[in-house]
């Protein structure tokens, strides 16, 4: 079957395409690109006013399956993600078990070939059970396919563990992708810790709890080489430690949430139920956020995403929700 998209607006960062096109596709596969093109049989779409791009990457995705489908699984996860446009996502392995062993990868990639509507790749837990304690199995994740490692959702405490984690990734190519979290600072807080927290009675969430293990953990990356990947950043000091990380070319990236992005303590009235959550940024962390992503790339996963993912695959991805990562954005910020 012969499919003609008359007059899309077609972007290809890859490439530095955004220009209105035509585009013929053919047996699934995009075989012309130009301007004016005809064909003689097959269907023909006017996309007037939408957007074509290559498949979209979401870096940090929670299927969470196996064991708490009760949230997501793959099926219904791959399924939202192709609905947004996005032809692959790397899911965390914070699941019941963790995925912490080349078992785990495997039955994710079975489920991902049965039920998926998208790719699906896996990251390892760097320690078993999450816990920071001993390196999970990284060497036979790696051969039955993990594509990096993390132990998204907790931080890993002791100095020694993060660097046997990289020293150990770097041994077989992979990222290393890090929920900066110094658990002695940061406790059960629930919003950025400052006047609102304290108005409000909730426990509060210094910056500082993140931003000394992201400095940490720049320094150890600088240390072993291994790619670092700083997810769901905050603050305005950690976005600085990445950029100067980044100028003095260590392999560092970072990522941000749209809820980090848009919302601060500013944005919580008296009648926040305090039990329901907590919001971690301040205001100034927020506009250096928005600064990094729109302004100065800071906020770019390119380096981390071409290391494991065919480049007729991806585009750069700088946004994560801990689900679907909300791209377009960007572009509805400039606009």
């Amino acid at each position: 079957m012969a499919l003609l998209l008359k007059n899309a607006r077609v972007i290809d960062p890859q490439v530095g395409l955004d220009e209105v096109a035509d585009i013929v596709i053919r047996d699934g596969k995009i075989v012309e690109a130009g301007h004016d093109l005809a064909m003689e049989k097959g269907v023909e779409r006017d996309l007037t006013g939408k957007i074509v791009t290559p498949g979209l990457v979401d870096m940090h995705v929670h299927l969470r399956e196996p064991g708490q489908e009760q949230k997501e699984d793959i099926a219904s996860g791959t399924r939202a993600a192709a609905k947004g446009g996005f032809t692959a996502g790397c899911c965390m392995p914070n699941t019941t078990p963790v995925i912490d062993n080349a078992l785990g990868v495997e039955y994710v990639q079975a489920r991902a070939a049965a039920v998926g509507k998208c790719r699906v790749h896996v990251a390892g837990a760097c320690s078993q059970g999450l816990k920071g304690e001993t390196l999970s199995e990284m060497g036979d994740m790696v051969a039955h396919g993990a594509v990096a490692f993390t132990d998204d959702g907790r931080g890993i405490q002791d100095a020694g563990m993060m660097r046997r984690v990289l020293d150990y990734a770097s041994m077989f190519g992979k990222a290393v992708m890090v929920h900066c979290q110094d658990e002695a600072l940061v406790g059960e807080g629930q919003v950025n810790e400052g006047v609102v927290s304290t108005r409000l009675g909730m426990l509060g969430w210094p910056a500082e709890g993140e931003e000394v293990e992201i400095a940490r953990d720049i320094m150890l990356c600088r240390l072993t080489g291994c790619p670092l990947h700083i997810q769901h950043i905050s603050t305005k000091r950690g976005l600085d430690l990445v950029r100067a990380a980044k100028a003095e070319g260590l392999p560092v990236t970072c990522e941000v949430t749209p809820h980090h992005l848009f919302l601060c303590e500013d944005d919580i009235t008296d009648a926040y139920d305090k039990y329901a959550g907590g919001v971690d940024s301040g205001l100034d962390d927020v506009k250096d956020q928005y600064d990094g992503l729109v302004n100065d790339s800071t906020l770019g996963f390119v380096q981390a995403v071409t290391s494991w993912i065919p480049t007729e695959f991806w585009v750069i991805v700088g946004l994560s929700i801990g689900s679907l990562v909300v791209l377009g954005i960007v572009s509805w910020l400039k606009g």
